[in-house]
This record gives C-alpha cells, structure tokens and sequence, in this order.
C-alpha cells in the first residue's frame, strides 16, 4: 500500500445550494475551510453531499474551484462511484490528476444480487481506463442503500490484483461483526479501514482501523477528529459516550436535512437548509425539536459564522 496524507476523519460535506438550486461554491469553500481548521478531511461527494442529485459536469466544476480556493487535495476524497464505468473513471482522473489523495466509490448501485466477478469487472475496468499509478481507491461499503455487500472474497481479490491502488474501505454496513472481519484479514496488510459512523470509531481504532467518514463530522468536527487521534488515552472511552450522545438526540431526524438545519441553525444562515429533490427540508415543526432537543444537551457551535 502506498502512504497517505488523509486525515484519521473526514466529513462527507454537505452541499449548500443556492436559490436556482446549483451548489453554492464560495459557502462550500467557506465550509471546507472551517472543517479543516478543526482537523477534518474533506470527502466532498459523498452521500451526505446528496451525490447521486448532482450531475458529474457539476461535480467537475466544483473540485475544480475548491481546489483553486485551495482546498488542500492532500486531504481530500471525493466521492466519484456512479453506475457507469465511463462515468466514474472521468471523475475519478479529475480527482487523481487534482491531486487528490483518495476516491472514494461506489459500486454500480442499480442492479442488485450481481456477482463478485461482475463487481471485481467494474473495479478493474475503472482502473484500467484511469491508467494512473497514483490513483487510490477506498470502496464504499454501504449495502441499507446500495444492496450491494462486498465479499471479503471480492476484497481479496481487488488487492491481490490492485495492491498500490486498493487503498482502504468506508463501511457503513453498520454491522460491526463484518467491519471487524475486515479489519482482522486486510488491516495488517496497510488497508486503511474508515468507519462510516463515529458510534464505532474508538472500536475500529482499537482494532487497528485508519479512522471514520461520518455525517456528524459536518457539525462535530473538533471532538470526533479529538477521539480519533487520543484513542489510546484513559478517558477515550468517555470521549465516545459524550460524542455518541449527539448522534442520540438527532437520530430521529432525518440524516442530510438535519446536518444542513444544524449548520443553517449555528451559522444564522437559512440557505444551508436548501436541499434537492427527492429530499426535503427539515418541517418547522423538526426544526424546533431537533433545537430542543440539542439544547437538553447544550450542544453549540461557537466558531461557525
């Protein structure tokens, strides 16, 4: 495996949208900016930025301007996974040729029950047609939306034929007995394991994980990315309970719109509540008790403006 300049957590950054529904490039920036500074990675196009709602020109457009308003791409990992080969290899040569220091992909989500060798075909056409030997690629687990699950069978495979591009996996299978599988055949061999939510992030740097991508890193930067690099400390495991407290009082709401009603809220700024369809923003009604039920816990954002 080759080394990596990523961060031990990145946040899957939301998408401010503006009034004619394009993303708003200038916030973006501001939001990466404000990220980095509390020692988060940026993982632009992930499924909290609502990636599969923004069309791949778009996507081409905006890591261009990030990356001009010097957004670092050492800390960066787009999401670049469609269903189409050719698709996914152009946003991800974009992504490379930025310098960027991983992809982070999907597999082809629309049919369901394929076969490992249909899979590994996909993977290793991308590869082939990226053609870049500094090409990293970290696999999206995410079977409750995809119903695709990654055989460890199939991961074998990848990395035995792709050992300096295969570099990791986010999971967010939710299932830590699969999670700890992976961590248990790979992790010795340099794959980075990133957790796809921090309720397992202590677990996973215990059992020798790289880190997490997770939604809450979009408005809990500071403690998360904290945990992820004392996790050996004495008192890792009340920095555990204490961020898994936050997740607790929002998990009722749904996922993307109350990451954008959050930073909507602390930034004084109701644009951030804007999402595209088929999603919907938070009702009134949610906006106030998910206030309420932030305030029980005193959370704040006193550095968001």
């Amino acid at each position: 495996m080759q080394s990596t300049t990523l961060p031990a957590v990145l946040a899957p950054v939301i998408s401010p949208f503006n009034s004619n529904g394009r993303i708003d490039v200038a916030k973006l920036l501001k939001q990466c900016q404000w990220l980095k500074a509390n020692d988060v990675g940026i993982a632009i196009f992930g499924t909290n930025s609502e990636s599969n709602s923004i069309s791949v020109a778009e996507k081409l457009e905006v890591l261009e301007k990030l990356i001009i308003g010097e957004v670092d791409p050492k800390t960066m990992m787009p999401g670049t996974g469609a269903c189409s080969v050719d698709e996914t290899a152009l946003m991800t040569s974009a992504a490379v040729k930025a310098g960027c220091a991983g992809v982070l992909m999907l597999p082809p989500f629309y049919y369901k029950d394929v076969s490992d060798d249909g899979l590994f075909a996909y993977f290793s056409e991308v590869i082939e047609k990226v053609g870049d030997s500094a090409l990293q690629i970290y696999l999206y687990n995410i079977p409750p939306m995809t119903k695709i699950s990654m055989s460890l069978g199939l991961l074998e495979r990848l990395i035995t034929a792709y050992p300096n591009t295969i570099a990791g996996m986010k999971d967010t299978s939710g299932d830590w007995s699969y999670t700890e599988a992976v961590l248990k055949q790979f992790a010795a061999r340099g794959f980075r394991m990133f957790v796809g939510n921090e309720l397992f992030l202590l677990r996973t740097m215990r059992a020798g994980g790289y880190g997490c991508i997770s939604s809450m890193a979009n408005i809990d930067p500071r403690r998360i990315a904290y945990l992820a690099a004392h996790w050996e400390d004495s008192n890792a495991q009340q920095l555990q309970a204490d961020i898994d407290t936050l997740r607790a009082c929002l998990v009722p709401f749904p996922t993307v719109p109350t990451m954008k009603a959050v930073i909507a809220q602390f930034s004084n700024d109701p644009e951030w509540a804007r999402v595209r369809p088929p999603l919907v923003s938070l009702t009134t009604e949610q906006r106030k008790q998910m206030a309420i039920e932030l305030g029980k816990i005193q959370f704040s954002i006193d550095d968001l403006s």
